[in-house]
């Protein structure tokens, strides 16, 4: 585990978004050949959150990048914009434009120049922000005519780690089916590789289905693909958006501690081939007499 250097706001011009990007971009104070981890938030949230993450993987040697995206508290627009019906599409494109603006990002940190691996990237997220990435992973929104629309998969990005994901559209609340019309995804292209996190206590009040909902992703996707169940999380699977945080619902540091463990071994198998500590943390769990979770591959 190495000591973490961070920039921010690092801002990317957007022209057409209306406020130009704000960025935080972490990384290990040393190393070279440093692989990317682009992370989405969830609703509401910002390039501020989810330190028990962003810290964690940068600490272990990946450059971990977090756009603040339209829907962010700290921005405070309001409901009435008329750019909210697309800040599901902005998002998309904030992800890309992550990817595009690299050099800048790579030359606002200092010491950073150079060390960056353009060849190993992956896209994570949280709840809106996983389904934000999913989109660069290769899932697509139904239209109303039930056809998939725009392919957003993003060749640049060779793995995923998308956490409490929401899955199919066919059981959402009048509700959610009025207001969100982009939550019909199809994940039957959203072939790269991923790591599918989802809690066996999270009720959305999106949908009318229970929380198995949250594993469409990992049993509609082709390709590798892995699940890990968490026995008893909640939306915030343990308190993954920061530390003593009030919607935190299922507050548990050893919950916290596996998503850690298991999607650093991930990202280190995906995007460097390294595969001892997959296989450890794998087993681990699996011979653990009292388990937090429990995990499919295919």
């Amino acid at each position: 585990m190495s000591t973490v250097i961070s920039a921010k706001p690092v801002v990317l011009a957007a022209p057409g978004r209306g406020e130009d990007l704000q960025v935080r971009v972490s990384a290990p104070a040393t190393g070279s050949d440093l692989p990317v981890v682009v992370f989405s938030h969830g609703y509401g949230w910002s390039m501020n959150g989810y330190a028990p993450l962003a810290d964690h993987w940068a600490a272990h040697g990946f450059v971990v990048i977090q756009p603040t995206h339209l829907d962010s508290r700290s921005l405070g627009i309001p409901a009435e914009d008329p750019r909210t019906p697309r800040i599901w599409r902005f998002r998309i494109e904030d992800l890309a434009r992550v990817l595009d603006g690299l050099d800048v990002l790579e030359a606002s940190v200092p010491g950073l120049g150079g060390r960056l691996d353009r060849d190993r990237i992956a896209v994570a997220g949280h709840s809106w922000g996983a389904q934000t990435a999913s989109a660069l992973l290769g899932a697509r929104v139904l239209g109303s005519d039930g056809v998939p629309g725009e392919d957003m998969a993003d060749p640049r990005v060779t793995a995923g780690v998308l956490l409490a994901l929401t899955g199919l559209g066919d059981d959402l609340t009048p509700f959610a089916a009025e207001h969100f019309p982009f939550m019909k995804p199809s994940f039957a292209a959203m072939t790269t590789p991923a790591l599918v996190v989802a809690g066996d206590n999270d009720q959305s009040h999106l949908s009318t289905r229970g929380p198995d909902w949250f594993t469409d992703p990992y049993t509609h996707s082709p390709g590798t693909k892995h699940l890990l169940t968490l026995f008893g999380a909640e939306h915030s699977l343990g308190g993954i958006p920061g530390y003593e945080v009030a919607e935190t619902t299922d507050e548990s540091p050893a919950r916290v501690a596996l998503i850690q463990r298991l999607s650093t071994a991930f990202l280190r198998s995906a995007l460097l081939g390294e595969d001892s500590d997959w296989k450890t943390a794998a087993t681990a769990l699996e011979n653990d007499p009292e388990p937090l979770g429990s995990l499919q591959s295919k």
